[in-house]
């Protein structure tokens, strides 16, 4: 079975954009934010992305991530809940690893998150010195939250 495990933080400062290797625009939707399971339409520059997840326990959830028409990505974001979470992910290289910083737009503007997926739950990870808070274990930072509680209402 398909797993990630990832663990989420707040970023302190800019000092990983001197890292950045690649950006890419991403425009998603929730056809499903049942806490239990969600189901994610993602279009991420020109390819479609439909994502199932399961329930989070500790860090660790059920994955399965599945490339779909742009078309149908494009079709099916019409019948996801409002609003759609934009943002502009970077991939950065910090200590060896590949860590996510994601930037909001829209109704989370403001919000910036970067995320490391890991091998175990108790992988050692170097945190860089942009790396704030953790806030894995905090709903409010799901992407499938931040559409019924967006950034700006906090």
């Amino acid at each position: 079975m398909p797993v990630e495990i990832e663990r989420k933080f707040l970023v302190a400062n800019s000092d990983w954009k001197r890292n950045v290797n690649k950006e890419i625009v991403i425009k998603q939707g929730y056809l499903s934010s049942n806490p239990d399971r969600t189901v994610r339409v993602r279009i991420a520059g020109e390819k479609g992305i439909i994502t199932i997840k399961g329930k989070t326990v500790n860090t660790t959830r059920t994955e399965y991530e599945y490339e779909i028409p742009l078309a149908d990505a494009l079709n099916l974001m019409n019948l996801c809940e409002k609003p759609l979470i934009e943002k502009t992910r970077y991939n950065v290289l910090e200590n060896g690893n590949l860590w996510e910083v994601d930037v909001f737009e829209g109704d989370n503007k403001g919000l910036t998150v970067a995320e490391i997926e890991l091998e175990s739950e108790d992988q050692k990870v170097v945190l860089p010195n942009w790396a704030g808070q953790e806030v894995s274990h905090e709903n409010k930072y799901y992407n499938a939250c931040l559409i019924k509680h967006p950034f700006k209402n906090w």
